[in-house]
């Protein structure tokens, strides 16, 4: 060994590309999906002998973003992309953008060409950092492999603390070839000094529990954040409510944070949310917003939106707070936090609440729920696909059941018909609405957790977008289910066009669907067909069974329509319901602005 050698050997000089592989290790990583290319050639030569990680090699770039955010939603970890520059980069975009408009953390590593060539429009170049700016949480083009270690483990702080997010780190390739001493996680000093607020403060809170108290009609509004704060924030909830005797509502993101099993809960509100949720939420006189940040499909129309209640808004991000409602008590901190500071304030003040004034708002509640706003026709001859979520609901509930989702009719519907007493288990796309999302989240999903039933609840349309990756789940032997309610429409497209635009449905009709069964098949799968109601039962329990990927053709009702549903643009107890006989003139603004 020369002198030289034994100084690296000493200073644990290693490449940039093993730094990145080191580092990902540092930080915990065991899973990470990619797609090689030239410009990641160095990194993906150091994971060829490296044991400690699985890489999941997908069919496309967009499949690894979602395949990631399936993972890091379903375990609270991170999840890691490793793409090549380029189209590598621009393929993962619609990824990275669904995980920062869903607070998913992702770290995103993609190749670049040398530095010298940037700039110059050499083969595969873009100006990833430009382009993925707006699109993350934070990004980073690494201009020497000094600085990469810094980097790399500054990346995971920021991606997973505040609120979590995607990050980007741009490595050009002779940055991946350079030598340099490499520094763990604890070794380096960040030069960000990123330290978001996690404990509220304690006035806010003590005027926040007393607002709590003196309410006759409260609700609890509960988003994604509070699953974001992990397993303790979704107890600390459930106690809460408790405590207050509170509804609970919760936005998409937020399912399963408090349990639907629960005689507090009210379902899923929003655009397509239940009758007594929606309603409650514009006759509640204190609005209590935990980790939700009262996005246009839960509020409807801003200035109808609970005109009379005082509001509440708990968020790990500053920015949030009043910047769609405003709030009468904003407090900056993380769910679990906060929640456990209110309840701390609860019992210290022996606070207690108006239970005459809240009998009297559960028996309004309880009129509201009669109304039954989930209902809808059965029929014996057709599958309806309100039917199709309830046989596999209760078929699947008691095995340890993961679900993803497209999106679509089926997502709400799924929102609607299949219930949550978990967080964690429900992976959808919310603020992006991403088609194509579901079948690869569910191959994260499955790789995070290979013993547990995974199923994607999908429409014919949607699923299409991203198919290649079932090849990925063959490969891996990922036994994932993907359940497609198949009524050869863009079925939510249809919707609109049926209620708002005369009937005219433009290019939405899928004339040419593939034969699922026979495509599963292709790929190495099995695949599954049912088309009456008689038979739904057993075909779900044969999929269950399978020890494959499964393609399961599920034929429904080709124009079932999903209600309730809030037109865009109309307040949010202005609702349409099934067999709505008004004039949908009087319901829906005429001008159309708002409109989807």
């Amino acid at each position: 060994m020369t002198a030289h050698q034994t100084i690296e050997a000493q200073l644990d000089v290693i490449s940039g590309a093993e730094m990145v592989v080191r580092a990902l290790i540092d930080n915990g990583v065991d899973t990470l999906f990619g797609y090689p290319g030239g410009a990641v050639l160095p990194i993906y030569d150091a994971l060829y002998a490296e044991q400690r990680l699985t890489h999941v090699l997908v069919r496309h770039e967009q499949g690894a973003t979602h395949a990631a955010e399936g993972y890091a939603r379903s375990t609270g970890k991170p999840g890691v992309v490793l793409v090549t520059s380029g189209p590598g980069a621009t393929n993962a975009i619609t990824g990275i953008v669904d995980a920062l408009m869903d607070s998913i953390p992702l770290i995103v590593i993609t190749g670049q060409v040398a530095t010298h060539l940037i700039g110059t429009d050499a083969f595969q170049e873009c100006d990833t950092i430009g382009i993925t700016r707006p699109c993350t949480k934070h990004n980073y083009l690494v201009k020497s492999v000094e600085e990469l270690p810094r980097i790399l483990h500054e990346a995971f702080h920021i991606a997973t603390s505040g609120r979590p997010g995607p990050v980007v780190i741009d490595i050009p390739k002779d940055v991946q070839f350079s030598r340099a001493a490499y520094q763990g996680p604890e070794a380096v000093k960040s030069i960000h000094n990123y330290s978001p607020r996690v404990k509220g403060d304690a006035g806010k809170i003590a005027e926040a529990v007393a607002m709590i108290a003196k309410a006759k009609r409260p609700i609890l509004y509960t988003g994604g954040g509070v699953i974001n704060a992990g397993p303790q924030a979704s107890e600390l909830l459930r106690e809460f409510a408790a405590l207050t005797g509170a509804p609970v509502t919760s936005t998409l993101m937020g399912l399963g944070a408090y349990p639907a099993s629960g005689s507090q809960w009210l379902g899923m509100l929003g655009m397509h949310g239940s009758f007594e949720a929606n309603n409650a939420m514009h006759d509640c006189d204190v609005m209590v917003a935990i980790g939700s940040r009262f996005d246009d499909r839960v509020t409807g129309r801003l200035d109808a939106f609970s005109p009379g209640s005082k509001k509440i808004h708990i968020d790990i991000d500053a920015s949030s707070i009043g910047k769609n409602v405003r709030a009468d008590v904003g407090i900056v901190g993380d769910a679990g936090n906060v929640m456990a500071d209110m309840i701390a304030a609860w019992k210290q003040r022996n606070l207690s609440v108006d239970k005459a004034a809240l009998k009297d708002w559960w028996t309004q509640i309880d009129a509201w729920r009669a109304r039954n706003s989930f209902g809808y026709r059965p029929d014996t001859k057709l599958i309806k696909p309100q039917y199709a979520i309830e046989r596999l609901y209760e078929l699947t509930k008691g095995h340890d059941t993961y679900i993803t989702t497209e999106v679509g009719q089926h997502q709400m519907w799924a929102a609607q018909f299949y219930h949550f007493d978990e967080p964690n288990r429900w992976m959808t796309s919310g603020g992006l609405g991403t088609m194509g999302y579901g079948l690869p989240a569910a191959v994260g999903v499955q790789m995070a957790h290979p013993d547990s039933l995974v199923i994607d609840i999908a429409g014919d349309a949607s699923v299409q977008m991203t198919m290649q990756e079932i090849s990925t789940a063959i490969q891996y032997d990922l036994p994932i289910k993907i359940f497609i309610l198949n009524n050869e429409w863009m079925g939510m497209v249809r919707q609109w066009q049926q209620l708002l635009h005369g009937e005219r449905y433009s290019h939405t009709y899928s004339s040419s669907l593939p034969d699922f069964v026979k495509l599963a098949e292709a790929y190495g799968g099995v695949g599954i067909r049912a088309e009456t109601p008689d038979e739904l039962d057993d075909k779900i329990l044969e999929m269950i069974a399978v020890k494959k990927p499964v393609l399961f053709d599920c034929r429904v009702t080709k124009e079932e329509n999903c209600f309730p549903m809030i037109p865009s643009g109309k307040a949010h107890n202005e609702m349409i319901m099934a067999g709505d006989t008004r004039d949908l003139g009087s319901i829906i603004d005429d001008s159309g602005k708002g409109l989807v």
